[in-house]
């Protein structure tokens, strides 16, 4: 198994609480969201209907999809309701120093 390699991809300050932001990393768009102390990272693509997340909301560690309503655990990346079944890609994150940085 490969070391993961973490990327810079934010200040901590762009992510206020409560706030999210999207970054790219090597062509994968991803949602940062700042959400019960934590920074999380996730791919920005629904399981369900393959929209975009970054306009969903983001609650008590879950976001949800905008177009369907369907919410994903943060942390693991599993649904929570329907429509979604499947889960959505996530990334380890880690701060260092006022950096956040993603794990691909």
């Amino acid at each position: 198994m490969s070391e993961k390699t973490f990327v810079a991809v934010a200040k901590t300050a762009d992510v206020p609480a409560g706030g999210k932001i999207v970054v790219e990393v090597e062509g994968t768009s991803i949602v940062l969201c700042n959400t019960k102390d934590r920074i999380f990272a996730v791919r920005n693509l629904c399981s369900h209907a393959y929209e975009t997340l970054e306009c969903g909301r983001v609650r008590n560690g879950w976001i949800s999809c905008p177009v369907h309503g369907a919410r994903f655990d943060l942390e693991t990346g599993q649904p929570m309701n329907p429509p979604a079944t499947m889960p959505i890609d996530t990334f380890e994150v880690r701060i260092a120093g006022d950096t956040i940085e993603v794990a691909v």
